[in-house]
């Protein structure tokens, strides 16, 4: 393989003498021409047989890591290829966003969608929590149309807690379009996915994304990512990728970087980006049509007319409507069965119905059943019976996901203020909904829980879990939810018979934080106390005071550090993002240093006036009229011991006119949490009340906090 610096000179040698300043008008104007050529040259791909011609699909994933502009550059793609619609300046102050629930067309957008120069923004963020958290959660799969070809594009997650979504998709394409941040760089997200499709042989083609900024660095990035792809064991024709210099949000890509400080194209479209992905992403020719019909499925989606989609690119052969299929789990047993009633393909946003679908399409079929939490989710093998041969169907296999590190407990909601937010609040509901969320998400592990109504959750972290959290709270569920622990596994050196004998392992997270250098000590004491160790600590531009940090930490170091402490101890000037190492020795105890907690001993609606003189105690977390009840987490004290409050005291009245006038009550903000917040935040001894309108701390023991005992001072 070539050095990096030879490689970067290659590149550099390839640059043009003289660079087009394109005006942002001329750069609109041929956006729309390349839109309508694009429209003039969708001719109807599918043959006499009703399949699309292989050798005219491309299968190609987005990865990139998170806010590295994975969704902003599909957009693009969606626009440039005439895919989506530019609304006239009627249509604009007509459009009216509906709710994300809707399935198809502009309606799948919501009231957080922007319109930029009449095209509605992040398209493929449909969901709710995606809008308004700004990260992309689920793997979502569109498809265009350029000079005849279909190419299909799967847009994937960068955050680290939604690896899974990654991982499960990297078996229906044939290439990805790395993104990386010109500025930033390779980092820990941007490891995992090169990772995990350089282990399955596809070969990558790499967008350096906001290359307009006057701060992006191309040539330091250029270096660093090719270092990446070698440290990652990558094969000479996967080093050998391709490059692009593009900025997404002003729709460009070209082969030669753009002026440094000005940001200037010479491309003013995606088309070399789109020429690129023809020409580097092979077709799937690998995938036999003359096969019996065999196809993984990598998604679910629920349909209100026809029911259960299960979508997949077909594996071999050709479906027709009205085939009979099998559906066989990972160990090759029947879970289901049914007759193809139909068949959709993607037109942008939107479903298109088909006759029928050969190999190396990706469709989505309705009409089978399976069994529900009998392994009839995602990675289902659907299979015709006939033409198998004696060994009969047999399951696909599947995409390894890496183990979960985090987990919880949840059980029914038990607290004096059950029942009077939410609808659905028995043990056997909850359970149900839970097991059907582990059939399509394939990180989450699901296993009984302590007690007969309580369920162990594990997932990549606290925001895996808390979005499904969340989400449980948005369709009317109330939970109790237990601390997050880490996931802990024996020694298999020693306990070679497999049984627990005290020795431990537990996840390691690789933690890489980009922050000003006068902040950095601070970060890098606090991961220590927490049992972190430093690999590396880079300085960048000293004008800009960037530094870099990568340290191995224990997962269970970092449940409370990330949600708020980080972005106070940075002020906000910083960044933090790790990724699963692997498993080490147990650590050893962590001390968070965290103080005790104000605890309602009371039951009834809080006060002003009590709350006032409470305020010298500690940090509420409470407004004034607001319900609680004894065990309830008001606060958080100024010592370490536990404090038992009354926050429900009222003024005495009486007919008696007081000789002073009333005091004035002057009440500080509150510090209101999060449901992540809080579970970060929370004690081993605390439980969180998850219902649609509230989400309440408080105390295990509740009937302590009845009769008024303070506890002893932590140890």
């Amino acid at each position: 393989m070539l050095s990096s610096s030879i490689r970067t000179a290659v590149r550099r040698t390839q640059k043009s003498s003289s660079t087009l300043t394109v005006l942002g008008s001329c750069r609109c104007d041929s956006i729309r021409r390349f839109s309508l050529t694009c429209r003039r040259l969708q001719a109807e791909l599918v043959d006499a047989g009703g399949l699309t011609p292989t050798h005219r699909i491309r299968n190609i994933a987005i990865i990139a890591h998170v806010d590295h502009g994975k969704t902003t550059l599909v957009d693009q793609l969606l626009r440039q290829s005439g895919t989506i619609k530019q609304l006239s300046a009627t249509e604009q102050l007509q459009y009216t966003p509906m709710s994300s629930s809707s399935s198809t067309g502009l309606g799948s957008t919501t009231a957080d969608s922007q319109i930029d120069d009449g095209f509605v923004t992040r398209l493929m963020d449909s969901n709710d929590l995606e809008r308004e958290r700004g990260i992309t959660i689920l793997s979502k799969c569109t498809s265009v149309l350029y000079n005849g070809n279909l190419i299909n594009i799967v847009d994937t997650p960068g955050h680290a807690d939604f690896g899974g979504e990654v991982e499960r998709i990297m078996s229906m394409v044939d290439g990805v379009a790395l993104v990386v941040d010109a500025t930033e760089g390779p980092m820990t997200q941007t490891r995992f996915v090169l990772s995990k499709a350089l282990s399955r042989g596809l070969k990558p083609l790499v967008v350096l994304n906001k290359a307009d900024r006057p701060t992006s660095r191309p040539q330091q990035v250029e270096s660093d990512l090719f270092d990446l792809f070698a440290t990652l064991g990558a094969t000479d024709e996967q080093a050998d990728y391709p490059l692009l210099y593009a900025s997404a949000k002003q729709g460009w890509a070209q082969e030669t970087p753009p002026e440094v400080g000005t940001g200037s194209a010479t491309s003013s479209t995606m088309t070399p980006l789109f020429d690129l992905i023809m020409s580097h992403v092979p077709a799937p020719m690998h995938l036999e049509r003359k096969s019996p019909f065999s196809m993984l499925t990598v998604q679910i989606e629920a349909d209100p007319y026809v029911g259960m989609l299960y979508l997949g690119r077909v594996q071999s052969g050709v479906l027709r409507i009205g085939d009979n299929l099998l559906a066989l789990n990972a160990a090759g047993e029947k879970v289901g069965e049914g007759k193809v009633k139909k068949i959709f393909g993607r037109r942008g946003l939107e479903r298109i119905e088909r006759e029928a679908a050969g190999a190396g399409e990706i469709v989505s079929i309705a009409g089978v059943k399976c069994q529900s939490g009998g392994g009839g989710g995602v990675n289902v093998t659907l299979v015709h019976p006939d033409g198998w041969g004696a060994a009969g169907p047999q399951a696909l296999p599947t995409t390894p996901i890496d183990p979960p590190t985090i987990s919880i407990h949840v059980h029914t909601n038990d607290s004096p203020l059950a029942g009077k937010e939410g609808t659905k609040l028995t043990s056997q509901v909850i359970r149900d909904r839970i097991y059907k969320e582990a059939e399509t998400n394939v990180a989450l592990t699901v296993l009984p829980g302590p007690t007969s109504e309580s369920l162990e959750l594990r997932g990549r972290g606290v925001l895996h879990l808390g979005v499904l959290l969340e989400t449980l709270r948005r369709e009317g569920y109330e939970l109790g939810v237990g601390p997050p622990k880490a996931v802990m596994i024996p020694d298999p050196k020693l306990n070679p018979d497999g049984h627990k004998h005290g020795a431990w392992l537990e996840p390691i997270e690789e933690c890489t934080v980009v922050v000003k250098e006068q902040y950095a000590s601070g970060v890098v004491q606090k991961l220590t106390l927490r049992k972190g160790e430093m690999k590396s600590y880079e300085s960048g531009d000293p004008e800009e005071g960037w530094v870099k940090v990568i340290m191995d930490v224990p997962a269970r170091g970092l449940i409370g550090y990330m949600a708020g402490e980080f972005g106070n101890d940075v002020h906000g000037q910083g960044t933090i993002n790790h990724i699963f190492k692997g498993y080490e020795p147990f650590k050893g105890a962590i001390d968070t240093g965290r103080n005790g907690a104000l605890i309602s001993m009371a039951s009834g609606e809080s006060s002003g006036y009590a709350m006032a003189p409470l305020q010298a105690r500690g940090t509420l977390f409470i407004h004034p009229q607001t319900e609680v009840y004894p065990g309830m987490v008001i606060g958080e004290s100024s010592k370490t011991t536990d404090l038992f409050l009354n926050p429900c005291l009222k003024k005495q009245l009486t007919n008696i006119r007081a000789a002073a006038a009333d005091e004035k009550i002057v009440l500080a903000s509150p510090k209101i949490m999060g449901l992540e917040e809080a579970l970060a935040y929370m004690g081993d001894d605390e439980i969180i009340e998850v219902t649609p309108g509230s989400v309440r701390l408080r105390k295990k023991d509740m009937e302590g906090a009845k009769k008024g005992k303070t506890q002893k001072a932590k140890k």
